[in-house]
């Protein structure tokens, strides 16, 4: 019943039946495979978070128009993810339809997010690194590296029920960012199913748990640099003070209020067809 969809895309039937045979096979991945997908996919968010803040850094922009161009060139990274392939830590919390479904265990499931978000702060805060060693923040006479130590000292001294409930509206937006381009069948459908919810939640200041791993990470190398730059110095109280609260809002609006939601309405067994058939 795709045509009822327009083109040729996939149902939401079609798409919940797809997420949970993919999260069957990611959470068994051979560990080498899923480390090296999980470094490369907090790579490519760390991409989409150094081209977000280049566009940031321009305070010639309009305040709107900075956002929602930051949130356009920040989607970079999860078409990386989606169209490339990478196991990343906050798409794969929908992997809570295959767990419901019974067909990965508990432990299964566990062990993929674990191993995965480790791998992602590997491969994010190595990208800070290498950004930092080639010297990219110094561009435009240092205006991003300025940007990037005051986006890292905002995130740092958020509140943490703030931070909880940014990360909880970050997700939904991502996981359903992931959902959308399952309905595609061309790259071409992918990449615009993924640009208008992530740049969204970009626009609208939400929380990423792995793409805040590279702007923490790079701007609390930086801080020493840019002196004058506006908020509190970044230490690691306010770097965890950050990286819990916004995982665990990640978990609970991708796995709740995404996975969890569309397994009630397409997979859970009803007496009746589900909607969308």
């Amino acid at each position: 019943m795709a045509q009822l969809y327009g083109f040729d895309a996939y149902s939401p039937q079609e798409i919940a039946d797809k997420v949970e045979t993919v999260g069957v096979a990611k959470a068994r991945l051979p560990l080498p495979a899923m480390a090296m997908l999980g470094v490369l996919a907090g790579g490519f968010i760390g991409l989409g978070a150094l081209y977000f803040t280049l566009v940031a850094s321009d305070a010639s922009l309009p305040f709107a128009a900075s956002r929602v161009l930051g949130g356009v060139a920040f989607s970079m990274g999860l078409i990386l993810v989606v169209v490339a392939g990478a196991e990343l830590f906050t798409g794969n919390n929908l992997l809570v339809m295959a767990w419901a479904d019974r067909r990965i265990t508990t432990g299964e499931m566990l062990r993929n997010w674990t191993i995965v978000y480790v791998t992602n702060a590997v491969g994010a805060v190595g990208l800070a690194v290498v950004v930092y060693l080639a010297q990219h923040p110094e561009m435009a006479g240092g205006a991003i590296g300025r940007q990037a130590v005051k986006l890292a000292a905002a995130k740092a001294s958020l509140p943490f029920v703030e931070a909880f409930f940014k990360g909880v509206l970050c997700n939904v937006l991502v996981c359903l960012a992931v959902w959308l381009a399952m309905a595609g069948r061309s790259v071409t459908d992918k990449v615009l199913a993924i640009v208008f919810p992530i740049s969204a939640f970009v626009a609208a200041g939400f929380e990423h748990s792995v793409a805040n791993m590279y702007f923490l990470a790079l701007g609390w190398m930086l801080q020493g640099t840019y002196i004058g730059t506006e908020g509190a110095p970044i230490g690691w109280s306010g770097i965890v003070g950050n990286l819990v609260p916004v995982t665990l809002g990640n978990v609970a609006g991708g796995s709740l209020m995404v996975a969890l939601v569309y397994y009630l309405i397409y997979r859970r067994p009803h007496s009746t067809s589900a909607p969308g058939n």
